[in-house]
C-alpha cells in the first residue's frame, strides 16, 4: 500500500514514518516539498506518487499566533484540506485528516461526542474546523477525520519539550489548572492513523487521545515526577497550579475538551494505554537518547 504523509517534519508525520508497518510504502512530503494550500502543487503531488491513502498531517499549530496570522493559519488548516480532498476523490485515494478538540469551546461536561455542535473560540479552531468541514463535505466517503488533543513527542515544539526547559533552567513553573482534556502521545496517535489507513469502512468524523483526563497541571507535575526519576531532571522542582485567568493569552482555550472516543476504540478493538503511561514511554525515549 502507497502512502503519502504531508507535514512529514512534524510531531506527528515524523512519528508516522518511523512507525511504517512493513508493507508500506510510505513517501513523507514536508511543508518545505508540499504547501498543501497550493491547489495546483497537491494535484501534482498526487500524481507524482500515486498513493492509496494520504494521511494530512500538515497543520498551522501556533495557536496564539493565529489570531493575528488569520490567512496563513486557513491556507494550512482550512485550504490544505479542500485540496487534498478534491485532489483524492478525483485520484480515488483514501484521505485520513488530523483534527483538534479546539474545535470545541469546552463549556461541557462531559467528553464530546464526534457528532456534539462544535463552536470553536479562536482563530485556530476555526481554519481547523475548516478544514474538516470541507473533507466530510468533498470526500464523504473516503475519508475520515481524526480529532485528538494535546499532542506531544519527544521531538518538535510541544508542551512536554517546553515543561523540560523551564523546569530544568528555573526549577519551578506556574501552571494552568482549570483547562482539562487528555495528553496524547504522537507515537500513540501514529499507530491509530496507521490502523485507520487499512479501515476504508470507517470515515467519518472520529475521536481519539490517549486514556485518562488531566489539566495542564496535571500534565506538568506527572513530567516533573517521571522526568526525575528518569533523570532527565534534578529532584526539586516546584510546580504551582494557577488559574487561566491568572495566565492571559491572546487566543482562548477551551475549557474543557476531553474527546469521547468508545465508536472508534470499538470499532478498532483497541485499549489505548493511559497518558501517563505513554509520558512515561515519551520520557523514556528521551532518557536513552541523552
Amino acid at each position: 500500500m502507497k502512502v503519502l504523509i504531508t507535514g512529514a517534519h512534524g510531531q506527528v508525520g515524523r512519528c508516522l514514518l518511523a512507525s511504517a508497518p512493513p508493507d508500506v510504502s510510505a513517501t513523507g512530503l514536508t511543508r518545505a516539498q508540499l504547501d498543501v494550500g497550493d491547489a495546483d502543487a497537491v494535484k501534482h503531488a498526487l500524481r507524482a506518487h500515486g498513493p492509496a491513502v494520504i494521511i494530512n498531517a500538515a497543520a498551522y499549530t501556533a495557536v496564539d499566533r493565529a489570531e493575528t496570522e488569520v490567512d496563513a493559519a486557513r491556507r494550512v488548516n482550512g485550504l490544505g484540506p479542500r485540496h487534498l480532498a478534491r485532489a483524492a476523490q478525483a485520484s480515488g485515494a483514501r484521505l485520513v485528516h488530523i483534527s483538534t478538540d479546539f474545535v470545541f469551546d469546552g463549556r461541557g461536561s462531559v467528553p464530546y461526542a464526534p457528532n456534539a455542535s462544535t463552536a470553536p473560540l479562536g482563530a485556530y479552531g476555526l481554519t481547523k474546523l475548516e478544514g474538516e468541514q470541507a473533507v466530510s463535505e468533498l470526500a464523504p466517503d473516503s475519508s475520515v477525520v481524526l480529532r485528538t488533543a494535546w499532542v506531544y513527542a519527544a521531538h518538535g515544539t510541544n508542551f512536554l519539550r517546553t515543561m523540560l526547559r523551564v523546569m530544568g533552567e528555573k526549577r519551578q513553573v506556574r501552571v494552568v489548572a482549570d483547562q482539562i482534556g487528555t495528553p496524547t502521545a504522537a507515537d500513540s496517535l501514529a499507530g491509530v492513523l496507521w490502523a485507520l489507513a487499512r479501515r476504508p469502512d470507517i470515515t467519518g468524523v472520529q475521536h481519539f487521545t490517549d486514556a485518562g483526563v488531566a489539566s495542564w497541571y496535571d500534565f506538568a507535575v506527572a513530567i516533573a515526577e517521571e522526568a526525575t526519576a528518569l533523570g532527565l531532571l534534578a529532584p526539586g522542582v516546584r510546580v504551582s497550579a494557577i488559574a487561566t485567568e491568572d495566565y492571559p493569552t491572546p487566543a482562548r482555550r477551551p475549557g474543557y475538551s476531553v474527546l469521547d472516543k468508545r465508536a472508534l476504540l470499538s470499532a478498532l478493538a483497541l485499549q489505548p494505554d493511559h497518558w501517563r503511561v505513554s509520558l512515561r514511554r515519551v520520557l523514556g525515549t528521551l532518557a536513552a537518547a541523552a
